[in-house]
């Protein structure tokens, strides 16, 4: 799936064949409200019921589950179970669709999910009042707890019943590793946290503490497909990680580790751990190392990555289309300090902007930005492509790109990484002038919620630093405390930001970059 939506989303930009009609509906919108269009119908496309309705069905006979072009025999058989963020309302899209012949399920999903859902008004999120689908709710504020572990050995519980006449739905999103713990006995939670905690401490890439949770884990790299064995796995996906890596989401328990007793080891024996190792996680790794089955593997299993950034963008571009702008989607994988990738932005604006007005790109500023692009490393980026495509536009053009940046705090501050984005290239565009164009930059959240903060995200114009010094607000100061929610929310009453409410959803951030000739 995620070849085929690439292909989509680098397609060739199509010349329009109504241009001059769409030029003219894009010309007498305000981009901030073209903006939030585009925002909403990339939301839309990766919200849990068009997701699950896409890719599910039963069969008119009803004697048969279809999963995209595989069918799987239904007979009084299928059970399901859940664990992240979105999944309430994946689960509740799975009941709708599968009615009587879901037999049994659990979930666990993020404690208060359910009251956020109904205060929101998104009731169609919401399971069944009889439901046959047991909830849990905990990992307060994304942390593994004692409510979150019930939930998981709930899940191993009706997975380990199974047999082979039985087919077990798995829905997981981002969030579901906190939600899915379940140490291998005689390790207990606290030890594993706190071995995941030094190891962070210490420096340790997100790869090499999921290497050390799957290892500790009944659930996790396969753990779970290895509990249901030998039911047959449907497992959807609704991806927030750049990339779409299944082993990666969730830490994988529906996909076989490929990783060793010999490399946590060697992990643990990096960062100065190993000889200090509690006795329990000494005990289970020596009993995996002697384990004569050797690695499992997950044959009986489907993985199927059903949302991600990449299909959003692609709605997004659709809309963008719609609106009159020749768009383009950079890349779905932005990744990187946040003042890098804002600095990014700002320059591949100005020479956007350049080429919209024939003044041609500064050779030192075209140098800059294509070294950024070299130091982000981002594997999928279409800066070439974007380029050639402004060079050839004679009217507006919106450039689309998404993933997630990161900010390092170095204030108390209150914002996320989407305000800050918006805000640094925000003070980046207004350092020298863009000629006769119009451009806005949007940064957002798809789950609905930047950082600790109700906003989505927000957007800006080049003339950010002009209004913010008619308000006495100083951009920098605020960046400062890294306090980019304040200051959006006395810039101008708050207009900047982006509110969307809970959305049920999250494939990470969307970034749009709008330009207009006058």
């Amino acid at each position: 799936m995620a070849a085929a939506l690439l292909g989509l989303a680098r397609a060739p930009v199509r010349p329009l064949p109504w241009a001059g009609l769409a030029a003219r509906l894009a010309s007498s919108m305000a981009l901030p409200e073209q903006s939030q269009q585009l925002f909403e119908s990339a939301v839309g496309a990766v919200l849990p019921g068009p997701m699950l309705h896409r890719v599910l069905a039963v069969d008119p006979s009803g004697k048969q589950l279809k999963v995209r072009d595989r069918s799987f025999h239904l007979c009084n058989n299928l059970y399901l179970v859940g664990f992240g963020k979105a999944v309430l309302g994946m689960a509740a899209a799975a009941e709708e669709l599968l009615g009587q012949h879901l037999v049994q399920g659990v979930i666990s999903v993020p404690r208060g999910i359910r009251a956020a859902v109904e205060r929101a008004g998104k009731h169609e999120m919401l399971l069944k009042p009889h439901s046959r689908i047991q909830v849990f709710e905990g990992a307060e504020n994304n942390l593994p707890d004692r409510d979150a572990l019930r939930a998981s050995l709930a899940i191993r519980q009706l997975a380990e019943a199974l047999t082979a006449d039985h087919l077990l739905l798995v829905l997981i999103s981002g969030g579901g590793s906190a939600l899915l713990p379940a140490p291998i006995p005689p390790v207990t939670l606290e030890e594993k946290q706190m071995l995941t905690k030094l190891l962070a401490a210490r420096g340790a890439t997100i790869q090499e503490l999921n290497t050390i949770r799957k290892a500790l884990s009944q659930l996790k790299g396969g753990g779970l497909a290895q509990a249901a064995y030998p039911a047959q796995v449907v497992s959807l996906i609704l991806s927030d990680v750049v990339g779409d890596p299944v082993e990666v989401i969730a830490s994988g328990p529906t996909v076989a580790s490929s990783h060793s007793v010999q490399d946590c080891l060697h992990i643990l024996t990096r960062y100065g751990l190993r000889a200090a190792l509690p006795r329990s996680v000494k005990t289970v790794l020596a009993r995996a190392d002697s384990d004569p089955r050797g690695p499992h593997t997950c044959g009986h299993v489907l993985n199927v990555v059903i949302g991600s950034n990449l299909l959003a963008l692609a709605e997004a571009q659709r809309q963008a289309e719609a609106l009159g702008f020749r768009a383009v989607v950079l890349s779905a994988a932005v990744q990187g300090n946040v003042r890098t990738v804002a600095r990014f932005y700002a320059l591949l604006a100005r020479e956007a902007a350049a080429h919209l007005t024939s003044a041609g790109a500064a050779g030192a500023e075209d140098t800059e930005l294509h070294q950024l692009a070299a130091q982000l490393q981002l594997p999928d980026l279409r800066l070439e492509g974007a380029l050639e495509a402004v060079a050839g536009a004679r009217g507006p053009i919106c450039l689309l790109a998404g993933g997630e940046p990161t900010v390092q705090l170095q204030g108390s501050g209150r914002g996320g990484r989407n305000q800050e984005l918006a805000l640094r290239v925000g003070a980046e565009l207004g350092r020298q002038p863009l000629g006769p164009v119009d451009v806005l930059f949007f940064s957002g959240g798809t789950d609905g919620q930047d950082g600790p903060t109700d906003a989505a995200g927000a957007w800006v114009t080049a003339e950010l630093a002009s209004q913010a010094a008619a308000e006495g607000l100083d951009p920098a100061a605020f960046m400062a405390q890294n306090d980019s929610h304040t200051f959006f929310c006395r810039l101008q009453g708050g207009a900047h930001l982006q509110y969307s409410g809970l959305t049920g959803t999250n494939v990470m951030d969307t970034h749009f970059l709008l330009l207009r000739p006058r």
